[in-house]
């Protein structure tokens, strides 16, 4: 089919709930895509962090051929092999102790969330009162379900849909004296993104993280990791909450899990688990075959196949492009982020940077209005890093750097 023919169906059946770029993709090999008109594209985004192995990975491929030809899904009423095994690598990979599968990072978010007004209200503690507020970060994301939203500040994702789950508050991210105030004993957990991904790709200092888990330790309430997006190698580690030395009490996993089959998981500690029981929660999909099957693959890659090492490398000679980049154009105000996740601020709206940068040839996006996100494949080479820059730079050279009074 052509552009116009697909576009044509969509507007018709679609729910338009989607601002897609003119562009109908066809095929993919690497950190590259092809769209129908052969026009080859260097993809910055992958899937928004999903396509962690890049596209059209041939081991990938071998392993869901391979369940094609056995059972695709039975339910959680049964055992099969990968449930158990995926589970295990993710313990190890974590340092937690139990996994519940899920779809989505949404699903993960919602997961833990239970999960934690569940302990509060099964596990004895000190005060008085039910425990059951939690607090989140000002600039934060944590996903579209309705639990995950009231988790998420921002006013645009939230006003539309209000009122919304009760029982959560913002604290300013990084100021330590508004988390102190509103840290009161009816809290049952803190939720974190270690580094906050569609707030602009900003991290979280450590000595915020220190008293945040200082905090929940005094009061008996659960840090909860929201590494959806930052984990699972993207920064050069496991999850990045192991860069700033802390352990959470629960982890929400999704986007490059499967490496493009949708899959998510939330990782507890064995205190967390003892106070969960079989119907307190489920998912007829969660957990699947081919989801797992090809998880745990993914997994294998960060743990034996030496993705995380090559991160490390090729994320440190990202940061130095970006930066050199950054002395050349007044317009990029900072360089954020770790290992190959990384945000470009700007003092401009970044969306004629997107457009530019697509009609060149690579693929960015735009978050927090003046922010580009990069999240390549973390397979992705330094000479495709050295060709994304450049073409960057001619784009910037374009960019005025001051908005038009």
């Amino acid at each position: 089919m052509q552009l116009s023919q697909v576009k044509e169906l969509e507007q018709k059946y679609i729910l338009g709930t989607y601002a897609r770029y003119d562009v109908l993709i066809e095929r993919g090999s690497g950190a590259y895509l092809v769209d129908a008109a052969n026009k080859r594209y260097l993809d910055l985004l992958a899937g928004i962090g999903v396509n962690a192995l890049g596209y059209n990975h041939p081991r990938v491929k071998q392993v869901l051929r391979k369940q094609i030809k056995r059972p695709l899904h039975v339910s959680n009423l049964f055992y099969h092999e990968y449930q158990g095994r995926l589970a295990e690598k993710l313990c190890k990979l974590s340092g937690l102790d139990r996994a519940f599968f899920t779809n989505s990072g949404a699903e993960s978010i919602e997961a833990c969330l239970k999960f934690s007004r569940a302990y509060a209200g099964r596990v004895p503690h000190n005060g008085s009162g039910k425990r059951y507020r939690v607090l989140a970060m000002d600039n934060a994301f944590h996903g579209r379900t309705f639990g995950a939203l009231s988790a998420t500040a921002s006013k645009k994702y939230r006003e539309p849909f209000e009122p919304l789950v009760p029982g959560f508050d913002f604290v300013e991210a990084n100021n330590i004296a508004d988390l102190e105030k509103k840290f009161t004993n009816d809290v049952c957990a803190v939720l974190i993104e270690t580094i906050q991904g569609e707030g602009g790709i900003f991290p979280l200092r450590e000595d915020f993280y220190r008293a945040v888990r200082r905090l929940t330790t005094e009061h008996g309430a659960l840090l909860v990791a929201d590494e959806i997006q930052c984990g699972l190698g993207r920064t050069g580690f496991p999850f990045h909450s192991q860069a700033l030395g802390w352990q959470p009490d629960l982890l929400s996993v999704g986007k490059a899990l499967g490496s493009g089959v949708p899959i998510g998981a939330a990782l507890v500690s064995e205190k967390v688990a003892q106070t969960i029981s079989a119907g307190d929660h489920g998912s007829t999909y969660g957990g699947n075959l081919m989801a797992t099957r090809a998880a745990a693959f993914v997994l294998e890659q960060l743990m034996e196949g030496g993705v995380i090492e090559h991160v490390k490398q090729v994320g440190a000679h990202f940061e130095r492009q970006l930066r050199t980049l950054a002395l050349k154009h007044p317009v990029i105000v900072e360089v954020r982020g770790a290992g190959v996740m990384r945000g470009l601020q700007l003092s401009v709206d970044a969306m004629p940077v997107v457009d530019q940068a697509r009609q060149r040839g690579l693929l960015v996006n735009r978050t927090d209005e003046k922010v580009i996100r990069l999240l390549p494949p973390l397979t992705i080479e330094a000479a495709d890093i050295d060709r994304a820059v450049n073409i960057l730079d001619e784009v910037f050279a374009a960019i005025p750097s001051e908005v038009p009074a």
